[in-house]
This record gives C-alpha cells, sequence and structure tokens, in this order.
C-alpha cells in the first residue's frame, strides 16, 4: 500500500498516543478502532502493511471455538459499511466431509456453535451436491452453517488502513524497530531505523515477530513461526456459495471463480531477527493440489496459476494471546496464532478497550492471558514435534528456469 500522506507520517508529529507495531490485520484493525473513537495512532511496520499472511489467507470468519466468535459474527455483515470500503464479505459457511472422521470434526463444532445460538443443517450426498456442484461420489456429507462467512483478506486489511487514515489515524511503512525504550515502569518510546516515535501506550501486534519485541519489555511470549500456503486456480463457474472447506482445507471461491485454498501441515521455521523469511516454493504445494482435487474432483482437471506462502505464528496451545502487561503498566500485546483474519474485527475491539479502559467489555480474556504459560518447559517446541526445517533459497539457475 502507497503511504496516502507519508509526509504527515514520516515527520511533524514524532509520536502519537498509541503507537501500534505491525501493520498486519490485528494491528490495522486495533488503529482503526482507536482512531475511529478519536484516539491519535500510528501504526508502524517494517515492510508494507497487510502484505504477509494477513493479505494471503484463506478468508474464513467463522471460528465458533473463539471466546470472540459472537462478536465476530455481529461485526462482519457491517464491516463494508463501518470501514466505508469493500471487504467481498460473503455468509454462510459450507463443510464438505470425505470420511466419517472429517464428519465428526465438524459436528463437534456445529456442537459448540449451536450451543451459542447458531445453527447448522446436516447435508448428505444428493444436498451437498446440489450446493457444490464440484464435490463427488467421495464425499460422505457435509453441513451448511447458517452463519460464519469469508471476505476478500486483500481488500479488507486495505480497507482497514484506509478506514483507520480517514479518522486521522497514521501509517509509517518500511520501518523497522530497533528498540523500545522503558522508563519508570512505562514504555515512552518506540525506536526504528526510521526515527523515533514517542507513546503513551504501545501495542505490539507484530505476527511472527511478537514474541521477539515483548522480550525487548522482559516478557517471555512462547511462539513458534511457521510458513503456510495458498494456491489458486483457474477460474470455474461459481457456486452458489463460496465459502466451501474441508479435507483440512481452508478457503473460498472468489468472486472471478478462482479456487483459493490453503491448509497444513505447518512448516515449522525460525525466524532470524525482524527481517521477513525468503519466500520458497515447498512441497505443501503438491499436498493441497492434491488435497482440493480429493475434495473438488470435479475441478481436479484445472490448473493451479498461483500460490504464495506467509509466515503465521503459532502459541503452544494454539489460542491467542491479548494481555495488557503488568510491567510496564502501558503495553498490550496481541498474537492471533493463525486465526487473525477471521476475528479481526473483534479483536481490534478487544485491543480498543484494553488500550482504553484496561479491559473488555464483551468477552473474557482470562483464557487467553499470557499467564497460562508460566512454567512452560523450555522444550516445548521440541514436545510438540513443531522443530524447524533448514530453508534454502533455489539456486540461481534454478529459479532461472
Amino acid at each position: 500500500m502507497a503511504e496516502r500522506n507519508p509526509e504527515a507520517a514520516a515527520s511533524g508529529k514524532t509520536g502519537a498516543s498509541v503507537v501500534i507495531i505491525g501493520g498486519g490485520v490485528t494491528g490495522l484493525s486495533a488503529g482503526w478502532w482507536l482512531a475511529r473513537s478519536g484516539v491519535d495512532v500510528l501504526v508502524l511496520d517494517k515492510g508494507i502493511v497487510g502484505w504477509e499472511a494477513s493479505g494471503r489467507n484463506g478468508g474464513g470468519a467463522t471460528h465458533a471455538y473463539s471466546p470472540f466468535f459472537m462478536e465476530e459474527q455481529r461485526l462482519w455483515p457491517q464491516m463494508d459499511e463501518l470501514l466505508g470500503y469493500p471487504t467481498e464479505y460473503q455468509r454462510h459457511r459450507i463443510r464438505v466431509a470425505l470420511d466419517d472422521a472429517q464428519m465428526e470434526r465438524f459436528n463437534r463444532i456445529a456442537a459448540i456453535a449451536d450451543g451459542q445460538g447458531f445453527k447448522c443443517d446436516y447435508l448428505d450426498r444428493k444436498n451437498l451436491a446440489e450446493l457444490v456442484p464440484l464435490v463427488g461420489d467421495n464425499a460422505v456429507g457435509g453441513l451448511f452453517c447458517h452463519y460464519g462467512g469469508h471476505a476478500n483478506p486483500q481488500r479488507t486489511t486495505q480497507a482497514y488502513a484506509w478506514a483507520l487514515e480517514d479518522h486521522g489515524g497514521r501509517i509509517l511503512q518500511h520501518a523497522t524497530v530497533t528498540g523500545i525504550t522503558v522508563k519508570a515502569g512505562k514504555v515512552c518510546e518506540v525506536v526504528t531505523d526510521r526515527g523515533r516515535f514517542g507513546c503513551e501506550i504501545l501495542v505490539i501486534a507484530a505476527g511472527p515477530q511478537t514474541g521477539l519485541l515483548a522480550a525487548m519489555l522482559g516478557a517471555e511470549l512462547p511462539l513458534a513461526p511457521a510458513r503456510v500456503e495458498m494456491i489458486v486456480t483457474e477460474p470455474v463457474p461459481l457456486m452458489r456459495y463460496g465459502g466451501v472447506d474441508g479435507n483440512g482445507l481452508y478457503g473460498r471461491q472468489t468472486l472471478r471463480g478462482n479456487l483459493a485454498y490453503g491448509g497444513g501441515p505447518h512448516e515449522w521455521i525460525e525466524i532470524d531477527g525482524m527481517q521477513t523469511p525468503p519466500r520458497v516454493t515447498t512441497s505443501l504445494l503438491r499436498h493441497l493440489g492434491r488435497r482440493l482435487a480429493e475434495m473438488f474432483p470435479k475441478a481436479a482437471h484445472v490448473r493451479i496459476i498461483r500460490s504464495w506462502g506467509g509466515i503465521v505464528e503459532n502459541t503452544p496451545d494454539g489460542r491467542p494471546v491479548i494481555d495488557r502487561l503488568q510491567d510496564p503498566s502501558n503495553a498490550v500485546l496481541a498474537t492471533m496464532s493463525s486465526v487473525g483474519f477471521g476475528l479481526s474485527p473483534a479483536t481490534g475491539r478487544v485491543i480498543m478497550e484494553l488500550v482504553r479502559d484496561g479491559g473488555c467489555s464483551f468477552a473474557n480474556l482470562t483464557p487467553i492471558s499470557l499467564a497460562r504459560f508460566r512454567g512452560l518447559p523450555a522444550d516445548w517446541r521440541e514436545r510438540l514435534g513443531w522443530i524447524p526445517v533448514p530453508m534454502t533459497m533455489p539456486a540461481a539457475a534454478d529459479a532461472a528456469r
């Protein structure tokens, strides 16, 4: 994204009431919520806002197991109007099961949603094929969710950025944080390679780098970074509902007809400082293509026309951390453990309330506090099997082919 007013962002005011490190979807949403409530806010990003996993993911907005699920479902249908820019949000979600184990998993999630007042309809093979013409006889059934949905990640992150600026917030890109100054128990300044920025409150929502930045404040945030990949196919005829997932994949059909899907397993990596790891194509692409063809056999003939990799962060229990630290008392940490996009309307509001009010009015944050990791063994990644794999760039000759 080009800075609309780079001079205002880079000079003049040398700080803000709230400085947010991280221009991903969580940081941008928090900045937008703060700016629209009248708070002077500055977002710093080491690269381009929304450039990494925030702008390149499946676009799903259906997280029944999250403490922010109710708020997620309340806000998404309003986001185009609230932001003033299109997100391409579309309601509903369909789950495709290829075996009984997948069906059972979907039923467990549906039960969690049902407990919160959101309903699903069971689809037998015939009903499923009527709604999702690309499935084959290998599907055993599915669920139609009368809730949830999906949006365009690239358009949504851009919408957050523009809406933030419309409310007077500022964004400074290509500003890598090199230090954080703490005096008398409070953060007072963020040091970057583009200058120093004073603040009254600091929010760290920097994706995979959140742990490294938290360590500058003396806080230990256990995170394991991983590479995830997405694939996009040639366009196929539009289905009635574009939000279809299953077979370990998440994604959607775009308005142009492309099938955009990603999924595990994660490729565990190490992060070297504040730099973004090199983007290399991995063998995960073949697995993604195979599983997509299994879920949509009637689209197995279409070609993959592009792919991309992004880096996501993961906590040991796979749940987010959103917490205001006790020391320094004016710092908020936010990491979403790979589910940041869909929950972003709600998490931005959570962070705004933590900054402004010191607590959250609509969700209990205790289960996602940093304190739950006290006593975590130092070798927790090894115990979970989240072992980094070496990343090698293709040789120049190979890359040129």
